[in-house]
């Protein structure tokens, strides 16, 4: 499987958990790597490459920071541009058909502050419900995104390597077909402990 990942972090240099995941990412062979904030800085993205780099892959990723309990502004703009009427969704807009949506997310809450009692008062799955519903909407399949919980916590703690290698071994996965797509769909998230029961 071709794996495409987009990475978006305004201030990636400063993020310890985000370089992580992009040298692994970056690791990988088979898997391309765009850094969107690096690529398009004044947002002028080239939709016509654009359209041509998903085209070509089988799965499409989007690794950020939750950012306001939603996406950095780039990765709305290269939806908002990237993803036209008869090219994503519409009569005739089935380019992406049958592609793989998925994320690698990290957030600076932990685990506890996503739910119904916690302080950021939803799920994480829940938040990220649009996300889904513009996969749906272009055919796509969504798989729930690989997450670190308590980033900024881990980051002091120097506790980032592992869940780096985890994001390693997905994309492998996904680039191998191994995710076993039955038991990844029970998930609302992946987190690296979970890998083992994915994975075959």
């Amino acid at each position: 499987m071709r794996v495409l990942v987009y990475q978006a972090h305004p201030g990636a240099q400063h993020s310890m958990a985000n370089k992580a995941m992009n040298a692994a990412s970056q690791s990988v062979e088979g898997v391309e790597f765009v850094d969107l904030y690096a690529l398009y800085p004044r947002f002028d993205i080239d939709v016509e490459r654009e359209q041509a780099r998903i085209l070509e892959a089988d799965a499409i990723l989007f690794q950020f920071p939750l950012f306001w309990y939603s996406s950095p502004s780039i990765v709305k703009e290269w939806q908002d541009l990237v993803l036209e009427h008869g090219f994503a969704y519409g009569r005739e807009g089935d380019r992406l058909k049958g592609k793989i949506w998925s994320m690698g997310i990290t957030c600076g809450a932990p685990i506890e502050a996503y739910s119904e009692e916690g302080y950021n008062g939803f799920a994480l799955r829940t938040l990220l419900t649009p996300m889904e519903q513009t996969a749906r909407l272009c055919q796509m399949t969504f798989l729930p995104p690989y997450v670190l919980y308590g980033a900024l916590a881990k980051r002091e703690a120097q506790d980032l390597s592992s869940h780096a290698e985890g994001w390693r071994k997905w994309l492998i996965a996904m680039r191998d077909d191994r995710l076993v797509m039955a038991k990844v769909r029970t998930f609302d998230v992946i987190q690296k402990h979970d890998l083992h029961e994915v994975i075959s």
